[in-house]
């Protein structure tokens, strides 16, 4: 016989039953939140951001793993912020840079894997025959160690100079032991060298900074050799701080960004101006 003792008694088992198992969805919609992961990433805007918006972005997403990017236009800032933890990594440069600015920072940034590697141009300004290059003609160089060292070995590599030692990685004008055509080195920050191009006969311009300014491999008047040292020596890393190196989100990008989708990727978006160097 159903009292109201017991009426009372069974609905309030009912409600306290509602609840818990609403508790219960909640913490499974909660938990289900939880599983997606930032990773905080600087780079430099093309074709690094490019790269990580539009390819690796997507990829991530699908392992719950929400990829931001933040831009900076100078090669100082992206290191600054991945040692402070303002960003979990950055992808802008290759290891001899990183190698030249721990040393001189202090800091122990590591490069985690090579990704892609930017072929170096030497392109036309207000002359275009390097071939038969004037004597004391402008050549607008980036004036940082390592782009700089680059810059002149390119420079040598086209008979236009010889370097007191020819393996320089870090020349400058005061390392040239022979200059025929008495030529005059413009240095600036690298970021500048394309917009000097106009004022100088020629400039040797980061492919990064070409692919901003609108210029491509095939628009050199001459590039660097791609052999093994040029890619061994200048292949763009992804960077992080020795705790996160093998951080499971930065994993995760480095997969997306050494896959077979990610060379297909390359050669369709970039064709020379960006190639794999894995």
């Amino acid at each position: 016989m159903l009292t109201r003792k017991n009426f009372l008694a069974g609905s309030a088992a009912l409600i306290a039953s509602s609840v818990l198992a609403a508790c219960g969805n909640s913490g499974s919609a909660s938990s289900s939140v939880s599983e997606t992961k930032t990773l905080t990433v600087a780079a430099s805007p093309s074709p690094h951001a490019e790269i990580l918006n539009s390819f690796a972005a997507p990829k991530l997403k699908d392992q719950n793993i929400d990829l931001e990017v933040k831009e900076y236009t100078d090669y100082i800032i992206p290191n600054q912020v991945t040692s402070s933890g303002e960003v979990d990594a950055n992808y802008f440069q290759h290891i001899n840079y990183l190698n030249n600015y721990n040393k001189e920072n202090g800091t122990d940034l590591v490069g985690v894997a090579a990704i892609h590697y930017e072929p170096f141009g030497i392109y036309a300004g207000k002359s275009s025959d390097l071939k038969n290059i004037a004597d004391g003609a402008q050549i607008a160089v980036p004036n940082d160690p390592t782009n700089e060292g680059r810059a002149f070995l390119l420079l040598q590599q086209e008979g236009l100079v010889t370097l007191k030692d020819p393996e320089n990685l870090e020349a400058t004008p005061v390392d040239v032991a022979e200059n025929p055509h008495s030529l005059n080195f413009v240095e600036v920050e690298a970021a500048a060298v394309p917009r000097q191009l106009q004022d100088v006969d020629f400039a040797v311009i980061n492919g990064n900074y070409a692919i901003e300014a609108g210029l491509h491999v095939s628009d050199a008047v001459a590039v660097e050799a791609a052999d093994g040292t040029a890619v061994e020596q200048y292949a763009n890393y992804i960077v992080t701080t020795p705790d996160k190196q093998d951080d499971d989100r930065i994993k995760a990008l480095v997969s997306v960004l050494t896959s077979d989708d990610f060379k297909t990727y390359l050669k369709d978006t970039y064709d020379e101006d960006v190639l794999p160097a894995f």
